[in-house]
C-alpha cells in the first residue's frame, strides 16, 4: 500500500492504517528503536508507542510523501527517551560519543548567540545532506540517524572500517565549514 494512502486511512480514523503501517514499516521501526536501545522487548514497545504517537499526531500532519521519516522520527524520540529513563546513556557510550563526534559541526543550543530556529537549521543540513554523493550522504546518516556502529556501516557498503572513519570525518568537517559559511557560529 502506497504511504498517500496510509496516510489517508489515519486522516480518516480507519484503524486498519496501524496494520498497514506495521506490515510496511514495522521491521524498520524495530530494528531503528533495537540500534539505540539495544533491547528487544523494549524495542518492540517503541514500535508499538510510534504507531500510538503516529495516530494521534495524523492530523494535524499529513506525512503523505516522508511517512517513513515522520515514524522514524518518532520511534527514534521515543527509543532515546527508553535510554534516558533507565538511565542507559550512561552505560551506552557509542551514544555519547556520537553526540561528542557531532558537537563539532553543531551549535550549541545552550549559547544564546548560536541559537536559531529548528526549521532553519533542518534545512541548512537537509541542503548539506542533498550535496554529499549518495554514498557518502548514506554512510552519514547510517551513523548519525540510525546510530549504526563502524564496523555495520563497514559490512553494509563492502568498506573498510577506517575508510568509514574516514569519510564520517570528512563529512562532518564539510558540515562544520558549511555551517560557518551559511552564517552559523560553532
Amino acid at each position: 500500500m502506497l504511504d498517500e494512502q496510509i496516510v489517508d486511512l489515519y486522516l480518516s480514523r480507519d484503524e486498519s492504517a496501524l496494520q498497514h503501517t506495521a506490515e510496511k514499516y514495522g521491521k524498520k521501526l524495530r530494528t531503528l528503536s533495537y540500534g539505540i536501545t539495544a533491547d528487544a522487548q523494549a524495542a518492540e514497545e517503541c514500535e508499538n508507542d510510534t504507531y500510538m504517537e503516529a495516530w494521534k499526531s495524523i492530523p494535524p500532519h499529513e506525512p503523505r510523501s516522508y511517512l517513513y521519516a515522520f515514524l522514524a522520527r518518532i520511534t527514534r524520540h521515543l527509543s532515546l527517551n527508553v535510554c534516558r529513563s533507565r538511565d542507559a546513556l550512561k552505560r551506552q557510550g557509542h551514544i555519547c560519543a556520537l553526540t561528542e563526534e557531532m558537537e563539532e559541526c553543531l551549535p550549541s543550543p545552550d549559547d544564546t548567540a548560536c541559537r536559531v530556529d529548528d526549521m532553519v537549521l533542518q534545512d541548512a543540513i537537509n541542503t548539506f545532506l542533498a550535496a554529499l554523493p549518495e554514498e557518502k550522504r548514506n554512510i552519514f546518516l547510517r551513523r548519525y540517524w540510525f546510530l549504526d556502529s563502524i564496523a555495520d556501516i563497514a559490512r553494509r557498503f563492502g568498506l573498510s572500517q577506517s575508510k568509514v572513519k574516514t569519510t564520517l570525518f570528512r563529512c562532518r568537517h564539510l558540515l562544520r565549514e558549511f555551517l560557518i559559511k551559511e552564517g552559523y557560529s560553532l
